[in-house]
């Protein structure tokens, strides 16, 4: 027995097969495992640029390229032209039905397939995706889903070509692929379980992902509270001057940013960057993604000191790196790139800094949404400031950390659900189509109104 999204138990087949293909392990007695080029026909797409003599009558159509086909989805986002021969259309044109999948790709997602279901008319596709047409014996989702699976996976990544971070794959391997198939009424029955229990599934998924965007909502509200309102409710307070601001404790001093730190501008570290390098090249996206996203390098033009405040001073419209701090924790280990600067407080609390500064609204304004923001040092310098005392910047860091550190933890606790939740999603969706488990005899549940796989099947 496996359990499904919620617990409940499915039984497994009454007899098994060897399947002959070793990733595969065994099928129920009934299926059949054949290549797939026993079940469906693959077509080339078009080259773009290829010329044509004047006399030759040619159309402007609308085609896929790989950027259009990610993840097991189609992003209709934007949609390309391509110059064909009238002579040629037919040769290229996707039909409803047809599963797209790109010959190249991140080694993780490559041999990802997704329907077509005739989103745009006279639709053609790029050279470097497959436009796969299943025969009467295979439904177009059935094939789709199989190559979400840890079995498919498994194929793709063997009969690949890899690189560093990316993959690609031959038609002729495509289409050598051993595919477990079912009778199709079967097919639809498993498509049907598998829509209805992993939509339950990224219902969860969705819920976790809501509680985590409230919490960073939380987390930023107390802190932005705090820096500008402290914590004791009852102080009296004083009109600001500044309307987003309002007012603020009435004995907090206005400062410019300038008068209390060292301000300097990182410098190009590009021409050192080293993946053995001894530094860290803090760069915006270094800063956005809290230090996650890491490039090192062999010079340090800029070094950065324990307490330092690193910031964001460029990034593109509506950029959420811009503006975004860092604090160093470690002295001789970070290189301040350029279009990032380093703030060394000397009459304030570096968190307290920290917490204030990032993300300041005074610099947000100066992205007008339409150009790329740079902000320049006097951006930086001339920033006005309402400060409290040394001894209530710390109590009030104090009480931030405690906060933060509450809310941290929830929000690794809900990526740790979503990664869960994922995997177990990523199970059922191998065990239905490999055959672990028989849910032949699975009804979906009453009042059930979702459009199950099953029906759009019948679509294309």
């Amino acid at each position: 027995m496996q359990r499904g999204s919620e617990g409940m138990s499915f039984p497994r087949y009454p007899e098994y097969k060897d399947s002959g293909v070793e990733w595969l392990g065994e099928v129920p007695v009934h299926w059949v495992v054949g290549p797939l080029r026993w079940y469906a026909t693959i077509q080339g797409g078009v080259a773009k640029g290829k010329s044509y003599s004047d006399d030759t009558p040619t159309v402007d159509l609308p085609y896929l390229r790989v950027a259009n086909v990610q993840d097991g989805h189609v992003d209709l986002s934007s949609v390309n032209t391509v110059t064909v021969a009238l002579s040629e259309v037919e040769r290229y044109r996707l039909q409803p039905g047809d599963v797209l999948m790109n010959e190249g790709g991140d080694n993780d997602k490559l041999g990802r397939g997704t329907v077509w279901e005739g989103e745009i008319a006279d639709c053609l596709h790029q050279n470097h995706v497959f436009a796969i047409r299943p025969n009467q014996y295979l439904l177009p989702y059935w094939l789709s889903m199989f190559t979400r699976s840890s079995a498919a996976r498994s194929y793709f990544y063997l009969y690949s070509k890899q690189s560093t971070n990316l993959a690609s794959i031959s038609s002729s391997n495509v289409m050598s692929c051993p595919l477990p198939l079912p009778p199709t009424a079967e097919q639809r029955q498993i498509l049907s379980f598998l829509d209805n229990e992993t939509a339950r599934i990224d219902a969860l998924v969705e819920e976790q992902q809501r509680l985590i965007e409230l919490l960073k909502e939380k987390r930023q509200a107390v802190i932005s509270h705090a820096v500008t309102k402290g914590l004791d409710p009852d102080v009296p307070m004083k009109d600001s001057g500044v309307e987003w601001l309002g007012e603020v404790p009435a004995h907090w001093e206005l400062k410019r940013l300038g008068d209390i730190v060292e301000f300097s501008q990182g410098k190009a570290h590009e021409p050192f960057v080293d993946a053995d390098g001894e530094y860290i090249c803090v760069n915006s996206r270094f800063v956005s993604t809290n230090g996650s996203s890491v490039k090192r390098c062999t010079k340090n033009l800029t070094p950065a000191n324990k307490g330092d405040v690193l910031m964001v001073m460029s990034d593109l419209p509506n950029g959420r790196a811009l503006a975004r701090t860092f604090l160093v924790e470690q002295s001789d280990l970070y290189a301040v790139n350029q279009r990032v600067c380093r703030i060394r407080p000397v009459a304030a609390s570096p968190l307290f800094l920290f917490y204030l500064l990032d993300r300041h609204p005074s610099l947000l304004f100066k992205d007008d949404g339409f150009n790329q923001t740079h902000l320049s040092g006097g951006d930086f310098t001339q920033l006005r400031l309402y400060l409290p005392p040394e001894n209530e910047q710390s109590e009030i860091v104090k009480h931030l950390v405690s906060h933060t550190y509450q809310v941290d933890g929830l929000l690794v606790e809900s990526h740790e659900n979503i990664a869960l939740l994922k995997e177990r999603r990523s199970a059922l969706i191998s065990a239905a189509v490999t055959g672990k488990i028989d849910v032949r005899g699975w009804q979906p549940p009453a009042g059930s109104t979702a459009t199950t796989e099953a029906t759009r099947a019948e679509m294309v």
